[in-house]
């Protein structure tokens, strides 16, 4: 379903002033959540892989994920992976990055309204993407986000001339980010990193399903990572190898209609991020049963082991979040 590119209107002085003075007012008031302590070891790392290194500015980036999309570039490079449901029950994926920030990433492909709640958590961070329904656009433009769509950041985004539209958009990253100097740092999300809680159950693999769309996430004990496949096929980076997160989290959300439609007529889902449920977290070669939790749009999303309560830590690293529909 070719999407054409509809630049995001740049936005008004008025606007620009008050998004530079939140965003100073967060880091005056909330510096330290930048480099929060995510380990079991107290030491200071990022909020989002556990890691030492954080980096300056969250820029996440809408990215192709049907089969002419595929290898995707710069996936590898991102610290949160997420995969939604979008129409015809295809996914599309929503990277998140900050640490390491790539040279290039893409395919890019359009907004869409679950990403303004999804992204609410992040404080004020740029989201680039390729374009965006007419009628959502103003909601969009409302929301905390720094937009980078290519209007804004003409030198920002290329066309590969061996791909066929609209599969080969890609972001020059490293300039993007630069030119979203006013976007939050990274900061607690509610995740947490360390040692593997006891239990769990052992497992060579997990499925998650989409109604058009299929993800498996295999162990490998050499790597000590999840392996990807994309409907059947390894998922690849092209120029990083086999995309192999450290952790995987299965979240079992509410998936709704939303108001829009595409040019098909096929509904847009709207999947809902704030609230509570089910969720299953892969890490070591274990299966853990957990709940999460997410009260409110502006606060991150804790994971906590199903029986005891106690908060549960990821495997420090790449984490992908599925989210998938309730049962």
């Amino acid at each position: 379903m070719a999407e054409p590119i509809r630049a995001g209107r740049p936005a008004h002085g008025a606007t620009r002033r008050r998004t530079l003075l939140r965003t100073a007012l967060a880091i005056g008031a909330g510096g330290a959540l930048a480099a929060c302590r995510s380990g079991d070891d107290g030491e200071d790392a990022s909020p989002f892989t556990g890691e030492r290194r954080t980096g300056d500015h969250v820029l996440a980036v809408k990215v192709d994920n049907v089969a002419a999309a595929r290898p995707q570039t710069g996936l590898q490079h991102a610290d949160i992976v997420y995969t939604e449901e979008v129409e015809a029950g295809l996914s599309r994926i929503l990277a998140v990055f900050a640490s390491d920030v790539p040279a290039t990433v893409g395919p890019v492909r359009s907004a869409r309204e679950s990403d303004i709640e999804l992204l609410r958590q992040f404080d004020h961070p740029a989201l680039a993407f390729s374009g965006v329904q007419g009628k959502l656009l103003p909601t969009l433009e409302a929301a905390p986000l720094r937009l980078l769509p290519p209007g804004e950041l003409s030198d920002g985004y290329e066309r590969d001339p061996a791909r066929r539209a609209p599969h080969n958009l890609y972001l020059k990253a490293r300039r993007a980010e630069r030119a979203a100097d006013d976007a939050s740092a990274p900061r607690d999300i509610g995740f947490r990193f360390g040692a593997a809680p006891k239990g769990g159950r052992s497992t060579a693999g997990e499925t998650v399903s989409y109604p058009a769309a299929r993800f498996d996430f295999t162990w490998s004990q050499e790597r000590r990572r999840w392996l990807v496949t994309m409907d059947g096929t390894p998922a690849r980076s092209r120029g990083d190898g086999r995309l192999a997160p450290a952790t995987v989290v299965i979240q079992h959300v509410t998936v709704r209609q939303s108001r829009f439609h595409d040019r098909s007529g096929s509904n847009t889902p709207f999947t809902e991020t704030v609230g509570s449920g089910d969720a299953l977290v892969l890490r070591d070669g274990k299966a853990y049963e957990a709940h999460w939790s997410r009260p409110s749009a502006s606060g991150g999303t804790t994971f906590t082991e199903a029986e005891s309560g106690r908060r549960l830590p990821f495997a420090r690293g790449q984490v992908w979040i599925a989210l998938v529909k309730k049962g």
